[in-house]
């Protein structure tokens, strides 16, 4: 299987995002950073691109220019441990210029989205019972942040 890395393009906050994501994720650094060269076409020594791992998955950051920016078409999903992971992941990536959206999403400083979810989400949003798992939903269309006591007791027919 071939190894595939995702590759975000960036105008020049390249290594900057990467160094700002490798401090919010355990088990992360950066590994390389490459420069442009004399041919351009940004100045010589300005950063080119720059690969980093988080949580040992690999990425490249590239700094390409102002042409095409993110949007929502494309996320990282978060899956958290439990609330205390998911209350620390949205207040990190939503400091700064960080924007909070609906049902667990969000935008980092830089423009990318994530989604920060507890584990087990799934397994509510898809519960055998579709009553319940209807519960489930209908509370995560009211979230922002999630908040997964919540979104049991909706399950659960408790709220």
């Amino acid at each position: 299987m071939p190894r595939i890395i995702p590759n975000l393009w960036f105008d020049t906050q390249g290594e900057e995002a990467a160094t700002f994501y490798c401090s919010v994720f355990p088990n992360s650094r950066i590994t390389r950073v490459t420069h442009y060269g004399e041919v351009g076409p940004r100045p010589a020594g300005t950063v080119l691109t720059v690969d980093f791992e988080l949580d040992g998955h690999p990425y490249t950051a590239i700094n390409g220019g102002p042409e095409f920016t993110f949007d929502e078409a494309v996320s990282l999903l978060i899956e958290c441990e439990d609330q205390e992971e998911v209350d620390r992941y949205w207040r990190l990536l939503t400091a700064d210029g960080g924007q909070e959206s609906q049902c667990g999403w969000l935008k980092d400083r830089y423009g990318f989205s994530w989604q920060v979810a507890p584990r087990g989400l799934d397994d509510l949003l898809q519960d055998p019972d579709p009553a319940r798992a209807d519960r489930a939903m209908r509370a995560m269309l009211g979230m922002w942040k999630l908040d997964l006591a919540a979104l049991q007791a909706a399950a659960d027919g408790k709220d």
